[in-house]
């Protein structure tokens, strides 16, 4: 970590910081200096630990070990709001504004401006502040306007005029630029450009290098949730930079499948949905398994959930096994033989409340029944036979699933979408939030799907892990196939440049 601070004195400051969630050490260690009055980007890839470090320094989460200083004195928040008092505001990635309030109301929301009658707010007070807060900023907005009428730049500038309001001294942005156009970028780029000059410290997160670059003072890269390096933005390139963002070696754990490639089992033309994806086309073959990478946002999710139907797509055609398949539901997709692991097992891919019996059989309990009626014999039967199929460690069928690792939930959502025998298997992000035995574990069961003919799509945000699994590898980028790789020849930094928006 750089010694010395790149501008002026630091004002925050962050020593061995380390968060665990169960089956996954988010960060480690973790040590990062931002300098009064300077942009200080954040960057590394999906799961590197960014959103966790900026989610504890605005009060998020509580650390487990290690402490963050504030002028060079230890601080701790039990909430956002206890963080926003001392001065350190966050901006998301999705805003949350209060849209029939106006301007001014959301600028000032919890502190405004009490009139000298006792429970009324001084209105004239109110506008007038909110005017001069959103004058500093150099923003033409009228503080009486309200913000369902604003585009998505104007609500972030509301927001910076929030934190302005609340003397905010560090100034944190997520992504802030992922759903704004170039001008809009343009203007926020000035804004940033004020507050450094007012003394204000931002801390930056951005995929979009060419904006470190543009903008920022300093930079830290985390990977797997530790610190790798900080640097003076001068000192780098950009090679350099994509290096120690992606300078992992492959390990011995991942392999190839190796199956035999048949048909093209899954063949998608022209496949768009406004905002989220366009004209993609893709094939996948029995046996295969197709990776599939990009960055957060990029629409890899999005597509994979219009190919089982969660959100169909607009225009575009869908073929399985050479038949064009009208798909509108999850229904539909089962019907012609696609299953999907989402990359959210506890809000779509489990019923935490059920137990692993129960939560196995549901997907298919047609083999469970007798005539109108489950035959719990047959039931325990099915269940019996996954939970050895794949290895589910579980003292019984009866476990509720909630109470079982990650990685064993994972195999119970595999396994629940293998019962309904698929010919075509969609995997999103299916060893998030698993510790790497775990991981060892599903890469053999993948294979082993591969071996038995099935057509895998696989995404992750993991770029060892899709390259090492992968047969061929497809990246997407703002909705976009930029680039159709062999995962053989090419590298980590390759992928990551055509997964960089330009």
């Amino acid at each position: 970590m750089s010694a010395e601070p790149i501008g002026n004195r630091f004002v925050l400051q962050v020593r061995n910081l380390s968060k665990a969630f169960p089956g996954v050490q988010a960060l480690q260690g973790v040590g990062l200096d931002v300098a009064k009055g300077s942009v200080h980007a954040l960057v590394g890839e999906n799961g590197a630990g960014k959103s966790t470090l900026v989610k504890t320094l605005a009060g998020l989460y509580r650390p487990d070990a290690g402490e963050i200083l504030l002028h060079g004195r230890p601080v701790q928040f039990k909430s956002p709001h206890a963080a926003l008092q001392r001065g350190i505001a966050m901006i998301h990635q999705e805003l949350m504004p209060f849209p029939d309030l106006t301007v001014a109301e959301n600028i000032f929301m919890g502190q405004e401006p009490a009139s000298r009658f006792p429970g009324w707010i001084d209105q004239k007070r109110l506008y007038r502040e909110a005017g001069s807060l959103l004058d500093r900023l150099g923003a033409a907005l009228p503080p009486t306007r309200r913000l369902r009428e604003l585009s998505v730049a104007e609500m972030q500038t509301v927001e910076i005029a929030k934190a302005m309001a609340h003397n905010a001294e560090v100034i944190i942005m997520d992504e802030p630029t992922s759903a704004i156009s170039e001008r809009e970028v343009a203007a926020l780029f000035q804004i940033i450009a004020d507050l450094k000059r007012q003394g204000v410290a931002v801390i930056y997160i951005s995929h979009k290098l060419d904006e470190v670059f543009h903008i920022a003072d300093a930079v830290t890269v985390l990977r797997d949730g530790r610190h790798i390096a900080t640097h003076k933005v001068g000192d780098l390139d950009e090679t350099t930079l994509i290096a120690l963002m992606v300078g992992r070696e492959l390990s011995a754990a991942f392999s190839k499948s190796g199956a035999a490639r048949g048909e093209v089992a899954l063949a998608v033309s022209g496949l768009t949905q406004a905002g989220k994806f366009h004209d993609v086309h893709l094939e996948v073959r029995r046996g295969e398994i197709l990776g599939l990478a990009g960055l957060m946002g990029a629409g890899r999710t999005e597509l994979v959930s219009a190919l089982y139907g969660l959100a169909p797509a607009e225009a575009g055609e869908i073929c399985v096994h050479g038949r064009h398949a009208r798909i509108g539901s999850p229904k539909d997709a089962l019907a012609n033989g696609i299953a999907l692991v989402s990359e959210d097992r506890q809000a779509y891919g489990l019923v935490p409340s059920m137990s692993v019996k129960h939560n196995l059989t549901l997907s298919n309990l047609r083999r469970c029944c007798r005539g109108w009626f489950i035959d719990p014999r047959a039931e325990n039967q099915v269940a019996d036979e996954r939970i050895r199929a794949l290895a589910i460690k579980t003292p019984n069928r009866n476990q509720t699933v909630t109470y079982l690792s990650g990685g064993n939930q994972q195999k119970v959502v595999i396994a629940k979408a293998l019962l309904t025998e698929p010919q075509v298997l969609l995997l999103d992000e299916p060893t998030r939030g698993i510790d790497i035995g775990a991981k060892a574990e599903v890469y053999a069961l993948i294979s082993r799907l591969a071996h038995a003919g099935k057509a895998i799509l696989l995404v992750s945000s993991e770029l060892p892990e899709i390259l090492a699994l992968s047969d061929r590898l497809l990246v997407m980028c703002q909705g976009k196939i930029t680039a159709e790789l062999d995962p053989r020849r090419t590298t980590q930094a390759e992928v990551l440049k055509y997964a960089m928006p330009t």
